[in-house]
């Protein structure tokens, strides 16, 4: 799929959480779902857009971080939506299930611009944990240990 592909989509996206929203309602959980659910499906596309006009590795990483982060944010009020029973759960799952498929798509890329990135300064990536999304048992070429992510943002800034 090309950058332009994934913006288009990610923008249908989003204007079809905003359509979705309309049907919550109309008391303090509807405004507080309306409100997170909108903003998060909204901010996976603009800073889909953003991650595309990235000035550098570290930046583009940086942005479709936040990309995936606001994406399984969107898959979260989603269930909430469904397990709430706020909106019947077939007006739903068509929009969790590409929820879940863009913050899959978004992970990847980030996961995969990560890993070239860190071969490029001559580092050495193991046993990523996806569940806790932490980096753990990096090395160095002179053997220095990593231990967190923003270590390895200093390594790829400082190259």
């Amino acid at each position: 799929m090309t950058p332009e592909e994934l913006k288009d989509r990610s923008k249908k996206f989003a204007l079809a959480i905003l359509e979705l929203v309309k049907k919550l309602p109309n008391n303090r959980t509807g405004w507080i779902i309306t409100d997170q659910l909108s903003r998060s499906a909204t901010s996976v596309a603009a800073n889909y857009r953003a991650s595309c006009r990235a000035r550098s590795k570290a930046d583009f990483i940086s942005k479709i971080t936040i990309v995936e982060e606001e994406g399984d944010e969107s898959c979260f009020w989603l269930e909430i939506i469904i397990e709430a029973r706020l909106i019947p759960e077939n007006d739903v799952k068509s929009l969790l299930a590409e929820a879940k498929e863009l913050t899959a798509i978004f992970t990847a890329s980030g996961r995969t611009t990560k890993t070239r990135y860190a071969k490029r300064c001559n580092c050495e990536l193991h046993n990523y944990d996806n569940n806790k999304k932490k980096i753990r048992n990096k090395t160095i070429h002179n053997s220095k240990s990593i231990n967190s992510q923003s270590e390895i943002k200093y390594l790829i800034l400082t190259g």
